[in-house]
């Protein structure tokens, strides 16, 4: 694996052009709750083709790439929205794609992979993870598209970093969810080179926070984790390739409980009528919890593929079970 880097100004933008003809740009919308010393907008990715963000960065790894490389199809790892993602672009330009999951995964997502022609091979987590950070490979004849290290991947996510200053240049805070890192490192790099006051925060589940973890520590740390329902961010580590890129372009970790993001999923849906699954409101759950941030802060709701019995399950009061 090639060791990725912080994506460019001009990769982004370029990324952005790829993605435009065929992802319509999602809103930045201002949440009404009447704090006195800050205004939080949502930026709504659930509004995507796919319902999350991961459609930014499947179509520009695939759209960048040279046809030969994909000959024989392309093949991602992923909880669920990438793979969703990734489906999707290659239905687009007319290429097999195979998606490696856990069963653990929400059945949306994997329904949404095969709607659009994806092939799902299960792997153990502890596989997924290997496949993630390189320390093993499939033996398979597609094109392996790394979803945290791509540096295609990483400057299509940037693409929400450069709509968010577009849309709001005096922002303060820009709050992301954290799984692998490659949307909080894509979203950092576009920000950072526009602002220089303005602050990104990783936010992540307290049921697996291997970021906080590693802040505090000063290395990446394997971590123990607790079952939660959150499927989409939370780790017992950190991908090493990614992690001296993203140290440095974030300005510190906010862990939210389960309890946290359910609430913010039921803000969501009762101010702005939005479906969030729970990764996608752990960014409101961080605003929310965190009264010391202050001014404009932009959090990105990363995406709303929850199944319909746990999304139920939360709009009645509860957390669903892991």
């Amino acid at each position: 694996m090639t060791a990725p880097r912080r994506p460019t100004r001009d990769e982004i933008a370029e990324a952005r052009g790829r993605i435009a003809p065929h992802f319509a740009r999602t809103p930045l919308v201002r949440l009404d709750h009447g704090f006195p010393n800050r205004q939080i907008f949502l930026k709504l990715e659930t509004l995507s083709p796919i319902g999350a963000f991961k459609l930014r960065p499947a179509l520009n790894a695939l759209l960048s790439r040279d046809p030969a490389d994909l000959q024989n199809g392309v093949a991602v790892t992923s909880s669920g929205n990438m793979a969703y993602g990734m489906a999707w672009a290659a239905r687009l330009i007319g290429v097999p794609m195979v998606a490696y999951m856990y069963r653990g995964a929400a059945q949306t997502k994997i329904d949404g992979v095969r709607a659009l022609g994806g092939e799902v091979r299960f792997v153990s987590v502890e596989t997924w993870w290997d496949y993630i950070t390189d320390a093993a490979r499939p033996d398979a004849p597609e094109l392996l598209i790394n979803p945290v290290t791509d540096q295609a991947v990483l400057a299509g996510n940037g693409s929400i970093g450069m709509e968010i200053i577009e849309d709001l240049p005096d922002v303060d805070v820009v709050l992301t969810p954290y799984g692998g890192g490659g949307m909080t490192t894509g979203v950092a790099s576009a920000v950072k080179v526009a602002s220089d006051r303005c602050r990104v925060f990783a936010v992540e589940d307290d049921s697996a926070a291997p970021v906080s973890a590693a802040l505090a520590a000063g290395r990446i740390v394997t971590i123990e984790t607790r079952p939660s329902f959150i499927k989409s961010i939370g780790a017992p580590s950190l991908v090493p390739q990614l992690w001296p890129v993203a140290r440095e372009l974030i300005d510190g970790a906010i862990a939210v409980s389960p309890a946290q993001v359910t609430d913010a999923m039921r803000l969501l849906f009762k101010k702005t009528k939005v479906v969030a699954e729970g990764a996608g409101a752990a960014s409101l759950a961080a605003a929310i919890s965190r009264p010391d941030l202050n001014g404009n802060i932009a959090c990105v709701i990363s995406g709303g593929n929850i199944d319909a019995p746990a999304y139920s399950e939360v709009l009645g009061g509860g957390i669903p079970s892991a």
